[in-house]
């Protein structure tokens, strides 16, 4: 039956910035569906880490400065295999976004947003790679990319350039790991209703000129990435590798 092709059970994710928000639905949903979680923060997480345990799941939180991504992935591998036994999905979430203009764009800025953006999730996916591959049972990486991997955007420099690599960086690895059954993907999500956005939210103009866009007609919610995350994790997507797929109310389409 095509539900069984759904089901994560016996599976063990990852998913980085997992203690709220959009982080934390795709770690109930992972669960949901089965999977045991391991959740990464540098927040407090006892929060996601209960509802996981409501649903019967095993789940462990680790905590870890992922602006040192080089440092801090193999401790992170490492920590989930031996608390939770293996390693068959990761979900590269954790993300920030600082706001100036191109040519105020700070230095400092630039480096943080690619440091936790575009080079944590290179370092984690190393190392998890190298540990679905001598699992010898393939996996699935997600990467979470944005609408500026699509598009330029404004006042947000050093987004725009990592989520643009991520989408690239996506490309490659599903190119390189095909070969040992691990499929590489990426969600790019759409304006959802998170803390990151409330700026933006905030800003009747703004706001009304995203919502005129939006053929939904409504911001998205964190529960509506659900489903895309839990498809790309489980056995029903094993022939998708290597995409970048939009989950935006339409919002490319316009």
């Amino acid at each position: 039956m095509i539900l069984e092709q759904f089901k994560l059970d016996g599976k063990v994710a990852v998913v980085t910035g997992a203690g709220r928000g959009i982080g934390q639905a795709y770690a109930l949903g992972l669960a949901e569906a089965g999977a045991d979680v391991a959740v990464v923060d540098v927040i407090d997480m006892e929060e996601t880490i209960g509802k996981i345990k409501a649903l019967g799941r095993r789940a462990i939180g680790i905590k870890a400065d992922l602006s040192k991504g080089e440092e801090a992935a193999p401790r992170i591998v490492a920590e989930v295999v031996k608390e939770l036994g293996s390693l068959d999905i990761l979900v590269n979430n954790a993300g920030i976004i600082k706001r100036e203009p191109f040519t105020e764009h700070s230095a400092a800025n630039w480096n943080l947003v690619l440091s936790i953006n575009l080079s944590a999730p290179f370092f984690l996916s190393q190392q998890a790679a190298k540990q679905m591959i001598a699992q010898g049972k393939g996996g699935k990486i997600i990467n979470i990319a944005s609408m500026l991997s699509f598009q330029g955007g404004i006042l947000v420099p050093g987004y725009a350039a990592s989520k643009g690599g991520i989408k690239s960086l996506t490309m490659l690895m599903a190119n390189e790991l095909s070969p040992h059954g691990i499929c590489v993907n990426a969600i790019a999500p759409g304006y959802i209703a998170t803390e990151n956005t409330r700026p933006i939210r905030e800003n009747p103009e703004r706001n009304k000129s995203i919502l005129d866009r939006i053929p939904a007609g409504r911001w998205g919610t964190p529960d509506d990435l659900k489903g895309i995350c839990v498809f790309l994790a489980s056995p029903a997507s094993d022939y998708m590798t290597g995409y970048t797929y939009a989950c935006d109310g339409g919002w490319l389409a316009r």
